[in-house]
């Protein structure tokens, strides 16, 4: 794909980068019906995280169709609002953005509501405005917006949602946010975000500094096993989820929690070290993984 029709079709680059992302957006042994929605549902997540992390389709293309002028294009909150705005027709009007025409069928289709999608506009909101977080549970509550929407709107999409299910969702979803925050803390800092909590960087004695080494020292992985343990803790606690469903969707599920716990595995591996670059799963570990959540063995 050029960069001429990148620029000149923002739905199609935005749906592209499903490609590359961690974890398979709407795998092939899905249903026909369930991988297109979630492809629209997956259009919107990552237009959201674009605009948040200043990564949009060069041209300006996206903030002409939120109706954002040229010259507030790099304005992430100007943005972020219009595209609230265009958000809230999808449930009572015709949006503008093509990725939200795309979307309401959906959201009429599976009657999906705007709170979680709310919920992912205000965390890259709140990326604007906040860049440390004091407490773990700052930190929740930062995941409960960035990360805990996605697997809620898989439910529904799905038609699976129960308040126990959505309640498993969530702990491996907050899971996979930690574990990504975790993979990610030298490039977050490169771009002054730090995802650790404060008090657990002056429990283990890290300071900022420590943050922008070459390789972690020995306070930093303690810390670094500390949070991933946390991690560990919540997929443990979440993967109950897989059980409880069945069929294709368990696959799905199962390849959630599977890739949580491989990269966990990748990041001890590392013997903690996430300093010179982030600590990847390969796909033999990924596999073993997925075989014991379907066994049922963990």
């Amino acid at each position: 794909m050029t960069a001429t029709t990148t620029a000149s079709d923002p739905e199609r680059a935005t749906l592209d980068k499903a490609a590359s992302e961690n974890f398979p957006v709407a795998p092939f042994f899905l249903p026909r019906d369930w991988r297109d929605d979630l492809m629209a549902v997956y259009g919107f997540a990552r237009l959201v995280d674009d605009i948040g992390d200043g990564d949009l389709a060069p041209g300006g293309a996206d903030a002409e169709l939120l109706g954002v002028s040229a010259t507030d294009a790099d304005d992430r909150l100007l943005l972020l609002d219009a595209f609230e705005t265009d958000l809230r027709r999808v449930f009572d009007a015709t949006p503008s953005h093509p990725l939200l025409r795309r979307l309401q069928p959906v959201v009429r289709r599976r009657a999906l509501t705007p709170e979680p999608f709310l919920g992912l506009i205000a965390a890259n909101r709140q990326d604007q405005l906040v860049t440390r977080y004091e407490t773990y549970d700052d930190l929740l509550a930062y995941c409960e917006l960035s990360a805990n929407p996605v697997g809620r709107l898989v439910l529904a999409v799905t038609g699976t949602s129960t308040p126990e299910r959505i309640r498993l969702s969530d702990a491996i979803c907050t899971a996979l946010q930690i574990v990504e925050h975790l993979q990610d803390v030298a490039e977050d800092f490169g771009h002054d975000r730090i995802y650790l909590p404060a008090e657990d960087m002056k429990r283990f004695h890290v300071t900022e500094t420590d943050l922008s080494a070459k390789t972690a020292g020995a306070s930093m992985r303690a810390l670094v096993a500390y949070e991933a343990q946390r991690a560990r803790d919540l997929l443990n606690e979440g993967a109950p989820l897989v059980g409880s469903v069945h069929g294709r969707l368990k696959l799905l599920l199962a390849g959630f929690v599977a890739g949580g716990r491989a990269a966990v595995r990748a990041i001890a591996a590392a013997e903690y070290d996430v300093l010179p670059g982030p600590p990847k799963p390969g796909k033999v570990q990924l596999l073993r993984e997925a075989g014991v959540i379907l066994r049922g063995e963990g």
